[in-house]
């Protein structure tokens, strides 16, 4: 999640990568003796893109009365109708999770960025900028939102409120932990923790399975692990951001079994990327969303539209690797499967 920033993934009338299907276990992977020398791009897919419910029927009991972490303070809010629901954020995770709770069949739109198979048919109420149409969302009758306040304008939100939405605002901060944590508030606002607590565990349990597997293929030795940066593209903006400690990607990077660069030299949260940062910083590898990529004129296209990249060893040896903006950092559900993808693209592409 891109929370509290108004940067978002650049967004596309294609359609999201399609996945691969079954594959070997990640930990019985033949990987590449030193990844730190392999070069060339890759691309991350995942097994499948699929939001598999935890429960088909689960348990549900309103009103209720829960902790909406609006951005200018958390305030009580009841929910008494939870049959038409709208979750909204700018990558997908709180209709992912709305769906992985079994309450997939009460969701009555999405945003831009909810692109998994279970949610095509519904209608986008969000811009390509992640912007929302209040015009789209009354339209829908929905009777409850759910958001994170990464998508808006906050105003927006607000008038839905008056117009006697009942608006929920939840808060996992970006990372591993974020998953479990979504699950949660999100399940206390449609009124069944219980079920949110079985998907917490359960996504706890796959992400645990996924980080040792990748311990065992990674390298032992510290100074044989590949040295990742993130970065994030928007072509037609002139937009360049380094992720940094805090922004979700430290921790993406960490569990991959790599170093995560920009902590190294400091660089903290989500800033406009700088020659100087990105030469000193000087990664083996270099992570981004395949729809920036693309936004850019791909590899090529970026080596000549940022020549400080060229200077990198990931420059050098063109090795970039690249995943669905929907999914890389989404931090829901489907966490477990983007580690599982994205280690695999990076010691064994």
């Amino acid at each position: 999640m891109l929370a509290g920033c108004s940067v978002s993934p650049p967004s596309s009338s294609a359609e999201p990568t399609a996945p691969v299907g079954p594959r070997v276990p990640l930990s019985e992977l033949v990987v590449a003796e030193n990844p730190r020398d392999l070069t060339g791009p890759s691309t991350a897919l995942i097994e499948s893109s699929a939001i598999v419910p935890v429960a088909t029927d689960p348990a549900q009991a309103l009103p209720v009365t829960v902790v909406s972490r609006d951005l200018d303070g958390d305030r009580d809010v009841v929910v008494t109708d939870a049959s038409r629901i709208l979750p909204l954020d700018i990558a997908g995770s709180i209709a992912a999770t709305v769906f992985a709770l079994g309450f997939g069949d009460d969701v009555v739109g999405r945003d831009i960025s909810t692109t998994f198979p279970e949610a095509d048919g519904l209608p986008i109420v969000t811009s390509s900028g992640h912007a929302i149409s209040s015009e789209a969302v009354l339209a829908l009758r929905p009777t409850l939102v759910i958001t994170d306040g990464t998508v808006g304008p906050t105003d927006v939100v607000l008038q839905l409120r008056d117009a006697g939405v009942t608006v929920v605002y939840v808060d996992a901060e970006p990372g591993l932990s974020a998953p479990a944590e979504l699950a949660r508030q999100v399940s206390a606002a449609l009124g069944s923790p219980e079920t949110g607590e079985l998907l917490a565990e359960r996504l706890d349990q796959e992400l645990a399975e996924v980080l040792t597997a990748i311990e065992s293929i990674r390298p032992d030795d510290p100074a044989d692990r590949v040295r990742i940066l993130f970065l994030y593209l928007r072509g037609a903006s002139g937009i360049y951001y380094l992720f940094g400690e805090e922004s979700g990607a430290d921790e993406l990077i960490e569990g991959l079994g790599g170093i995560d660069v920009a902590g190294e030299i400091g660089w903290a949260g989500l800033r406009p990327m700088t020659d100087e940062a990105l030469v000193a910083a000087n990664p083996d590898l270099i992570l981004v969303m395949t729809g920036g990529l693309d936004s850019v004129g791909g590899v090529d296209g970026l080596l000549a539209e940022k020549p400080a990249v060229g200077l990198t060893r990931a420059g050098e040896t063109r090795r970039f690797v690249d995943m669905d903006d929907g999914e890389v950092l989404s931090f829901g559900p489907r966490t477990p499967a983007v580690l599982d993808a994205l280690a695999r693209a990076i010691y064994s592409p």
